[in-house]
């Protein structure tokens, strides 16, 4: 099964060094079980556009969806053999970036 980890931070580009050893080691843990596809982090809400070219109408917003307090700062997409795997290792992840993350199955 494959999984979305999102990240939820509150600013942008705020992992600390500390932060970010945890980490590649959580990274490193993923790779060596199998279990890791891809991760990475984004950008800070404000570099996003929403784009609706529904219907032809080439519309681009030139800010994000929403005005929030807290935001996706990164993701981990995996793979587990179930949900209860998917979210042991989703709290391992929360542990890693010191942040909260959100679980997601894909479908």
């Amino acid at each position: 099964m494959k999984f979305l980890i999102s990240v939820i931070d509150t600013v942008s580009n705020s992992g600390t060094s500390e932060e970010m050893i945890e980490i590649d080691k959580f990274n490193d843990y993923l790779r060596a079980n199998g279990h890791w596809i891809f991760a990475w982090g984004l950008y800070e809400p404000a570099s996003a556009t929403v784009i609706d070219n529904r219907g032809g109408a080439n519309l681009s917003t030139g800010e994000p969806l929403f005005d929030a307090k807290e935001n996706f700062s990164g993701l981990w997409i995996i793979d587990a053999p179930d949900s209860e795997t998917a979210k042991k290792l989703a709290f391992d992840a929360s542990k890693a970036c010191n942040r909260k993350v959100e679980l997601r199955p894909f479908h």
